[in-house]
């Protein structure tokens, strides 16, 4: 393949930094769809902002960089306007699970077919070291010098009570499993969840825990929804346990954007098309 999907940008991550792990993932796993006939140009990423969000200017495909918190609602919105797109979202663990919480839920309740993935490092490292939603607890940052005194999400465990049909979680170490869980969630027909555990290489080097505690699952069974549950609550992002790598959750289920799909009639202009779709959902 000619092109490199890379750009010439500057790069400017911390060395060490686990975005680089995720980039490299999402770069092969498009190559390689690329490589058995997927249009490049119908690749959109979208990213919010954080450190995480830079990988729009690394990454050679089309991509829109969305204000904090605002991922899934510009991703949805691309989405529903051209359904044969393949949206992937990637978002920092402060860009998602703060700001962007109630955005994350609706997009799984709605089941909207995007590949969501959340580079999660579970600190703010662009503004030098904040807690965030999933910072353990006792967290000394900046802001809580004292340590927090509040216990972190789960993400797993909430993308499953809100009807996520697919669920799963990675490491950015574990390099040929991230790739795997992501061409998965790319090929997944409806709202696809990925937890990527990164390091903070600056304010939250967490390589030798993870290294200690992560596991590969096998032998379960992704479509028991209630295996899932126990076993995406065997860590919950704070106590010492094993860390459960890999797709806890899957179904096939109706899709959102499904259910806006413009199907044009011979010789009928898009403008015509929209038109009828839209006075078909007013009832007229």
């Amino acid at each position: 393949m000619s092109r490199s999907l890379i750009t010439e940008a500057r790069n400017t991550w911390c060395p060490g930094c686990g975005n680089f792990a995720i980039e490299h993932a999402l770069k092969t796993v498009i190559a390689a769809r690329i490589e058995e006939g997927f249009p490049p140009e119908k690749f959109v990423l979208v990213t919010g902002i954080g450190c995480h969000a830079k990988i729009a200017d690394y990454l050679d495909i089309n991509s829109f960089y969305a204000i904090h918190g605002r991922t899934i609602p510009v991703a949805t919105g691309i989405k529903l306007a051209n359904p044969d797109l393949c949206v992937i979202c990637c978002a920092g663990d402060g860009d998602c699970y703060a700001e962007g919480l109630d955005h994350l839920i609706f997009a799984a309740k709605r089941n909207i077919d995007l590949t969501m993935i959340v580079h999660n490092n579970r600190v703010y490292g662009l503004t030098t070291g904040q807690y965030t939603p999933t910072s353990p607890l006792h967290f000394k940052g900046r802001s809580t010098p004292g340590g927090t005194e509040e216990k972190p999400l789960n993400p797993p465990a909430l993308m499953l009570a809100s009807g996520a049909t697919m669920v799963a979680r990675a490491y950015t170490r574990k390099l040929d499993h991230l790739q795997a869980v992501i061409r998965e969630g790319m090929e997944h027909p409806g709202f696809a969840f990925i937890d990527v555990l990164q390091i903070c290489a600056s304010f939250f080097n967490m390589t030798d825990y993870y290294n200690e505690r992560v596991y590969t699952i096998k032998e379960h069974d992704s479509s028991d929804f209630w295996r899932a549950w126990q076993k995406v609550r065997e860590w919950d992002y704070s106590a010492d346990a094993p860390i459960a790598l890999g797709t806890f959750y899957k179904s096939v289920e109706p899709v959102f954007n499904d259910k806006f799909r413009i199907t044009r009639q011979p010789g009928e202009g898009r403008e015509q098309a929209v038109r009828k779709l839209l006075e078909r959902r007013i009832g007229r």
